[in-house]
């Protein structure tokens, strides 16, 4: 990402300033002469349909580009991060650029959340991974250096520091969602979450034998054809010691490549099937983002982190298996293998941490892109209360969340003759409900529980105001703001 400076570049390439809906802003450091001030004002009547505007302004032969934004009175957070997405995709042509904060009038009444929200915008849109790209690309997302100027300095400060560590966990969420499974497989994976450890994320990892130990069958048996180990990675951050409440916990599937099993894929689009991880890298990104900000609460993250590949000794369809929590599943289809996975994982976390609600995230059904395609993420719950606050949070940064229905009638869908369920539906429909009814049976003792299917959401084959094509990110906010506005002290 390009480096943040709070001195003025008077080489800038580029230069941005917010006005209001009356064309009022203030000229910051006297940075732009009169003969400039006299060519912005001539715009004022042409600015008043429009939300962003460039220009050329000349002085003594010399050009200086600029982009004005117009700030209204009527705009949320994630208006904010908007204004930023759209003002970086312009100065990101540019090696330099100057950011002037203070020459908005009504910019004062909300100062903070403007700023944050601003540069979170900003910083996500410029996510570039470039990783295995050895051909020089000058063509975008060249911004080397970036000056961020107010007068309030130490306002700045803070918007700055909270932007760029919910941006820090939202880009280590896409960096594990993009990486390649033969660089990510669950060995390398488990590294990484390790690395959080540096920034006082405590970390313990279930091998293979110690998972067998206790049970868990259901994970194991989708690992089973890989090569690569099979873990489940435990993370914890406790910024409240002093609280004797509950953790909050959160649960992601990890499958880093899911080639069906038994129960092979087509061929076309496999590829995708990289960022079946989904879950667990924004669970991954979520603890990165709750360390870094010292969020005073505790949380504990746990991930199932497995490949499902198809050999001579891969699960079989018709295969049964006892789970952790003692129930025994028909695996009708190895392709259904993510509820397997969180199977284990959500009946231990439950278990072992008797957390205060447990959310889970998986890239888990095709039949959610179906029914939300890519703009909302299916929700379901046991819990009315905590769907309700995931829900409204889910609004404020765009990271939307639709709850479906939980039934009794589903339920009966999953029950199988020979074992106490199976992993599909056989009788056709409702392939995400049943999928969460399947989960539910999990949640044994009736913890509030939500969980997310996340499969339409975790990549965008196009860009956005605030991301660029490729991996989102896709609840790292949400689920850092449903912490710190619900249960954070």
């Amino acid at each position: 990402m390009f480096n943040i400076s709070h001195n003025l570049n008077k080489k800038a390439e580029i230069s941005v300033i917010f006005v209001d809906n009356n064309f009022k802003f203030q000229n910051q450091l006297n940075f732009f002469s009169k003969n400039q001030l006299k060519q912005i004002n001539l715009f004022k009547n042409d600015f008043a349909e429009l939300d962003l505007l460039k220009l050329d302004l000349l002085d003594n032969d010399k050009k200086q580009k600029i982009v004005i934004y117009k700030i209204k009175d009527d705009l949320k957070e994630y208006d904010f991060q908007k204004a930023g997405g759209l003002v970086y995709a312009e100065i990101s042509k540019f090696k330099s650029a100057n950011i002037f904060f203070d020459t908005d009038l009504s910019i004062d009444n909300y100062k903070y959340k403007f700023f944050s929200n601003f540069l979170l915008g900003l910083m996500s849109r410029s996510y570039n991974f470039k990783n295995y790209k050895f051909k020089k690309d000058n063509s975008k997302n060249i911004l080397q250096s970036l000056s961020i100027l107010s007068s309030d300095k130490a306002t700045l400060q803070k918007s700055i520091r909270y932007a760029q560590n919910i941006y820090s966990g939202i880009e280590e969420t896409r960096n594990l969602v993009t990486l390649p499974a033969n660089i990510l497989n669950p060995k390398k994976f488990v590294d990484e979450i390790l690395k959080l450890k540096k920034i006082g994320v405590s970390v313990e990892i279930l091998n293979e034998k110690k998972m067998k130990s206790l049970g868990m069958n259901a994970i194991l048996g989708v690992g089973q054809g890989s090569s690569n180990e099979s873990y489940i990675a435990i993370m914890k951050w406790n910024g409240n010691k002093s609280s004797k409440e509950k953790p909050l916990a959160f649960v992601g599937k990890g499958v880093c490549f899911d080639t069906g099993g038994i129960s092979l894929k087509p061929a076309s689009h496999m590829e995708d099937m990289k960022y079946d991880m989904g879950g667990a890298g924004t669970v991954t990104g979520l603890m990165k983002v709750l360390a870094l900000r010292k969020a005073k609460v505790n949380v504990v993250g746990v991930v199932g982190l497995v490949e499902n590949m198809a050999d001579g000794n891969a699960q079989r369809p018709g295969d049964v298996v006892i789970s952790y929590s003692g129930q025994s599943i028909e695996v009708l289809n190895t392709d259904a293998e993510g509820r397997l996975v969180l199977a284990d994982a959500i009946a231990y976390t439950e278990d072992r941490f008797k957390p205060k609600f447990i959310i889970n995230l998986a890239t888990l059904t095709g039949a959610i892109v179906v029914s939300l395609g890519n703009e909302y993420a299916g929700l379901f719950s046991n819990d009315d209360k905590l769907a309700k606050q995931i829900h409204e949070t889910s609004l404020k940064d765009n990271e939307k969340a639709w709850r479906f229905p939980l039934h009794k009638n589903y339920d009966k869908l999953m029950d199988s003759k020979i074992a106490d369920l199976q992993n599909i539906n056989y009788s056709g429909g409702a392939g995400s409900i049943t999928a969460a009814q399947f989960l539910q049976r999990f949640i044994r003792n009736k913890t509030p529980w939500a969980h997310l299917d996340i499969a339409g959401m975790a990549w965008t084959k196009k860009d956005t105001e605030v991301i660029p094509e490729g991996a989102t990110g896709y609840g790292v906010k949400l689920l850092n703001r449903l912490v710190e506005e619900h249960y954070e002290k």
